[in-house]
Order: C-alpha cells, then structure tokens, then sequence
C-alpha cells in the first residue's frame, strides 16, 4: 500500500466496499449513486485510483480488498506518528493527552495493553 492517506470521501468510498465485500463492481455502482450521490463514472474513477494504491482490487467485475479495514487504520495511524512526532509513541501520547483527561477506564485499558504487549500476548 503506497499511499496510507484517504480524503473524506474516499474513506466513505472505502467503508462501503470493506462493509460489503465482496461485491460486484455494478453493485458497488448502485451503492454510491444512493449513498454518495455519484455517477458511474465517478465510481469507476475513485475505485480505479485505490486499486492502483493497493487497497482494493477489481478482478473480473469483483471488488474486494487487498488489505483489511483494521490492517489500513492501523498503517495510517503509523505513518501518522512517524510523519508528525518522528516515530515516537510516547511523543505522541503526550500530545494527545495533554489536550484531554483520560478517564479511569481508558488508562487501565492503555496499561493492560502495554502489559500485554510486553508478555508478548498482544494481538
């Protein structure tokens, strides 16, 4: 995957396919005319430009992903450290936190992740 970025539409584009997959290109057509008010030209155009990047494919009329939801939020979530705080984590968390209170609740999840994580039963 080249490029780890979507724009706003493209990301709804994307949820659409990952929501419906597999589907066939002319189903994917008549989803975005009702959900996004597009042509079929435009389907085509933005389907063809993230096929290039490497996220979905287009295969005899099928569309499906070459990479899960989960797999690119998580690719564009580092990309976003590394281009924004140097790759740094915890440079990161600083800001984040410095702009909103954690609750209780989120700061346990944070340490059993990082206990998990450091006994090597992190998924």
């Amino acid at each position: 995957m080249e490029d780890a970025k979507l724009g706003v539409v493209e990301s709804r584009f994307a949820d659409i396919i990952w929501q419906k997959e597999p589907l066939t290109s002319g189903e994917l057509v008549k989803l975005c005319s009702k959900e996004l008010g597009w042509k079929k030209s435009t389907t085509y155009t933005v389907l063809k430009k993230l096929c290039e990047r490497g996220i979905f494919q287009n295969k005899e009329g099928m569309v499906t992903s070459l990479i899960s939801r989960q797999a690119f939020h998580a690719a564009q979530s580092r990309k976003f450290v590394e281009d924004t705080f140097g790759g740094s984590l915890p440079a990161f968390l600083a800001a984040f936190v410095s702009q909103r209170e954690l609750s209780s609740k989120e700061i346990q999840e944070i340490r059993d992740m990082i206990d998990s994580y450091d006994s090597g039963k992190f998924q």
